[in-house]
């Protein structure tokens, strides 16, 4: 069953967004261009060990997606999620998951999860889109582990994270000594 007339096309990007970067943000502008509703989905991902608390991550790339919503004419919904992400997906009522490609290296473990995803439920289709060339390198690690080495993030991520960031990983600093 493909998508009747008037259906409004909905997709799903998830991520951890610890912390938001440009790259993300890229990857949602593009995203919003080709659908009605974008929802992205903020993983808890505890295991990670996160910079940011989940509720401090949705409200960062809030900060930024109203701007992308104006822009482009797509609704941009920033939730939080637990579990399963094609329950997720389910529950949002996405029939496309978005997710965004840095370099080869991201393709094995995408490509699996494509598959996974697809075997768990054929009806959501899962779309790639290439990070432009300026965001390719960018990564939520590199952005955290410079930052916590002094260097300068400025054009990794939008202005807030900047500042959140920057004040974070120097509490983190001040703790360590």
């Amino acid at each position: 069953m493909g998508m009747e007339m008037g259906e409004p096309h909905i997709g799903l990007y998830p991520g951890t967004f610890d912390p938001v970067t440009n790259g993300h943000l890229d990857v949602i502008g593009r995203a919003a261009r080709l659908l009605d509703r974008l929802v992205v989905g903020v993983a808890i991902n505890a295991g990670k060990g996160p910079l940011f608390p989940l509720e401090e991550r949705v409200e960062l790339v809030r900060a930024e997606t109203d701007k992308i919503s104006a822009r482009t004419g797509c609704e941009v919904v920033v939730q939080p999620f637990t579990g399963l992400l094609i329950g997720f997906a389910k529950e949002v009522g996405a029939r496309m998951i978005v997710r965004g490609l840095r370099a080869v290296s991201d393709f094995d473990y995408e490509f699996q999860m494509a598959g996974m995803n697809h075997r768990l439920d054929p009806q959501v289709e899962t779309v790639f889109l290439m990070a432009s060339e300026r965001n390719q390198f960018i990564s939520s690690r590199f952005v955290k582990e410079i930052a916590s080495l002094g260097g300068d993030i400025s054009s990794f991520v939008p202005a807030l994270t900047l500042e959140r960031t920057l004040a974070r990983v120097g509490n983190r600093k001040d703790a360590a000594e």
